[in-house]
Order: C-alpha cells, then structure tokens, then sequence
C-alpha cells in the first residue's frame, strides 16, 4: 500500500507562485507514473500533469502548459508541482496520484481511473 500526502497549499494573489510537494510512504512508485488533478468548486475533478518513470517524460494540461512544472526526486519518493502565473481560475483541491501500472497509452494519463493512489488533497486559492 502507497499513502500519498500533499502540501505547499494555500492563497496567493494572481501572478504568484506556489510549490506543492507530495511525498509517497510505504511501497515506492519511484519508476512508475505520479502526478496531480484538481478540482474546482462546482467542476469534474480534472487532469493536470504526470510525470512517468525517472520523470524525463511528462505531460501536462493544454490549461496548464507553460506555466505548472511537474518534477520528481526519486530518492526522496517525491513529487513537485511548480505553479507560476497562477490565475483565479486555477483555484481547486489539488491532488497527488500514483499509479502501479509503468505505461498506458497517452489518454489513460489523463484519466482518474489509471491511477490506484490518491492523496488527501490540499487546497489552492489564488485571488484576483
């Protein structure tokens, strides 16, 4: 079994940055895919990056490109989620998730199902 606990949340204005970690105890997924969803009040939790194996591959959302940058430290059993120009509409519970499986096709990244680990969430709020 793999507990996953996030942290780094909190209220920034729009433009700031945030850093949120999410560290993986008991069994590591060290090679095997994590990464982050959120959900905003009133929406489907949605997709939001991945980062597979060594973390030299990743895939972020179209909404999120360029701006959040999703990293790992394997000896650590960590992941990172660097978020600069926040914008209110990236205002959610974010979630850290694991998967056991070590590859899907590219639009079963995107899918909560793919992934057997959830974390507690940790919420983000930015203001205009």
């Amino acid at each position: 079994q793999v507990n996953l606990v996030e942290s780094g949340g909190g209220l920034v204005q729009a433009g700031g940055s945030l850093t949120l970690s999410c560290a993986a105890s008991g069994r590591t997924l060290s090679r095997k895919p994590m990464g982050w969803f959120r959900q905003a009040p009133g929406k489907e939790r949605e997709f939001v990056a991945v980062l597979l194996r060594n973390g030299q591959t990743t895939y972020y959302a179209d909404s999120v490109k360029g701006r959040f940058t999703a990293s790992r430290d394997n000896a650590k059993n960590t992941v990172y989620l660097q978020m600069n120009s926040l914008k209110p509409e990236d205002t959610a519970v974010y979630y850290c998730v694991g998967s056991e499986t070590f590859y899907g096709s590219a639009n079963d990244y995107y899918t909560q199902s793919f992934y057997d680990y959830w974390g507690q969430g940790t919420q983000v709020t930015v203001s205009s």
